[in-house]
């Protein structure tokens, strides 16, 4: 069983690799930014079944680990303007980070499953993958919001000068 969830903790990781690499050649949208932590709450679900309830330390600890993780995804996913678009940047370091926080995922559950029953484990890992991802997304759209301002104002910058330029001209 171990194996199992193993190999699809690694699929997931490559799925996720891919996915982001797949956005990146399409324009962001705040659409796209908002819905995976919306769609990614539904996960709490799991706790009305009893045997999935954690205790508050855990959740603080999940959470924890989970805040201290999103700085590296927040320090990996900056914005830039193309084409008047907004596109996400691509980057190297994002794929070592995930490859990296698979690693210590590996490694978390393989120490912790001795000592935490695997279903509660489930749920501290829900939790700290929601509290990596909510501030990270947060900082996405931060960052989007900034950049959509600085279009829209070189937008508006354009259009004025092409009216003068008209008006210069006697059209």
């Amino acid at each position: 069983m171990t194996f199992l969830a193993t190999g699809m903790a690694i699929f997931m990781g490559f799925l996720a690799f891919y996915i982001r690499m797949r956005a990146a050649k399409k324009p962001a949208t705040v659409k796209k930014i908002i819905l995976p932590p919306v769609f990614m709450s539904t996960g709490f679900f799991m706790f009305l079944y009893p045997p999935a309830q954690i205790s508050f330390s855990q959740v603080l600890e999940a959470l924890a680990i989970g805040l201290f993780f999103s700085l590296f995804l927040v320090r990996t996913s900056k914005f830039e303007i193309k084409n008047n678009d907004i596109y996400l940047k691509k980057t190297k370091a994002f794929l070592l980070l995930l490859i990296g926080l698979l690693i210590v995922r590996l490694i978390l559950k393989y120490v912790l499953g001795f000592y935490i029953d695997p279903v509660q484990l489930s749920g501290m890992f829900f939790i700290l993958a929601y509290g990596m991802i909510v501030p990270w997304r947060i900082s996405m759209y931060i960052g989007f919001k900034a950049l959509e301002r600085e279009l829209e104002k070189s937008k508006k910058a354009n259009e004025v000068q092409i009216n003068d330029n008209e008006q210069w001209l006697g059209r």
